[in-house]
């Protein structure tokens, strides 16, 4: 789709537009990151943060969770991973039961809600013969152990690597796995929704259809989803709202159709290139994120998305918690999770750290004067404290 910017769509008018309440267009949204003067870059941050109060509210919320990346063992080549082995490759790891359930008992101790899992598409990965089984025994080790914990686990591209493998429906594989205990699912794997793109950066990947097919499928089956954006690398602004378009036409479509569950969050993930294959290193042509660019990308989206995805969150992994503080005064209402331990980021080369402790999170949100309050993964307050 090619947009044309006409003068009339000029910064004031959208962000006015967009002051009523009402949605702005894709071409609208366009002319925002396009918009380049700093009076302008200012005024689009200020609304951002004016939709955000008024839709959400000034609570700052944050959850307590663990990543276990089970494997990094991977059959395909994305060309930003810094993540992925094959198995003879050193570095190269696979846990196994007892590892995955002493990093659960280990989150439960410090009081974790929920267990985020992913890993690599390991092909030798199966149980009695198949795929989903293996999956849904990762499940079990947790869920038999700790009945409470929430698992956020397998993004679109491990749902269909499982269906592929055992030749079943997208919808058998996810209906299987939240009847053993599947709580809901990370909308990674998205990267930038446009197969021009897709095919530079990770060719192997489902295209941008499936991963709509199996996020709406999961809506459908009851199972939430989140939602994600792998920014700052080869994409271009207007494939950036491309993006926004379909994730926001996604949500809508939830909505309309009363599915039970529905897309609960978005995240910007700027694309960090320092340990990255080098062609796409040599290709975007730095190693760290650009703040600027990312917290614009972050304010944009909430005057695009804020109607329909409520929460947004950015990523302290790669931003550093000093950015992400500053995308909470752009749109951002979340502060994500204490993670724990993270890999796939930092083995990239980000900066952030892989774990963050309740206490730094909370100083950093009461250092905005704005009150922080723990949620679980669907966004509900745990305990009954009011926030603080």
């Amino acid at each position: 789709m090619v947009y044309q910017t006409k003068k009339l769509n000029n910064v004031e008018a959208i962000l006015n537009k967009a002051e009523t309440g009402s949605d702005i267009s894709e071409a609208e949204a366009l002319c925002l990151i396009e918009a380049k003067t700093p009076e302008d870059i200012a005024a689009i941050g200020k609304t951002a943060d004016r939709l955000r109060q008024r839709q959400i509210g000034d609570v700052v919320t944050y959850v307590i969770n663990r990543n276990i990346n089970f494997t990094n063992i991977c059959e395909q080549h994305c060309s930003f991973c810094a993540f992925r082995r094959d198995a003879e490759d050193e570095g190269a790891f696979w846990l196994d039961r007892e590892q995955i359930v002493a990093k659960a008992t280990e989150a439960v101790e410090l009081g974790a809600t929920e267990i985020c899992m992913q890993g690599g598409l390991n092909p030798q990965a199966k149980l009695d013969g198949t795929s989903l089984n293996y999956y849904l025994q990762l499940i079990t080790e947790i869920k038999d152990n700790f009945p409470q914990l929430h698992l956020h686990a397998f993004s679109p591209q491990e749902i269909q690597f499982i269906a592929r493998e055992d030749n079943i429906s997208y919808e058998t594989v996810l209906k299987a796995l939240k009847k053993v205990g599947l709580g809901s699912m990370p909308g990674t794997a998205a990267e930038i929704l446009n197969d021009v793109v897709r095919q530079v950066i990770c060719p192997e990947k489902i295209n941008t259809a499936t991963w709509l097919e199996i996020i709406s499928t999961a809506h459908r089956l009851g199972i939430p989803t989140t939602s994600t954006m792998l920014s700052g690398h080869i994409e271009t602004p207007q494939q950036q709202v491309e993006h926004l378009g379909k994730l926001r036409s996604l949500q809508q479509q939830a909505v309309n159709n009363n599915y039970p569950a529905k897309i609960t969050e978005f995240i910007i993930l700027p694309f960090v290139g320092q340990e990255a294959p080098k062609p796409i290193r040599r290709r975007v042509g730095r190693d760290q994120p650009i703040l600027a660019d990312a917290l614009h990308l972050t304010a944009v989206a909430r005057i695009f998305l804020g109607n329909w995805i409520v929460n947004h969150q950015p990523s302290w992994v790669k931003l550093g918690l000093s950015g992400a503080k500053q995308a909470l005064n752009l749109g951002c209402n979340d502060l994500g999770g204490t993670l724990m331990e993270e890999h796939i980021t930092t083995m990239a080369g980000a900066k952030g750290g892989t774990c963050m402790d309740v206490p730094t999170l909370q100083s950093a949100i009461a250092a905005l004067n704005r009150p922080h309050r723990q949620r679980n993964t669907i966004y509900e307050y745990v305990g009954s404290s009011k926030p603080k």
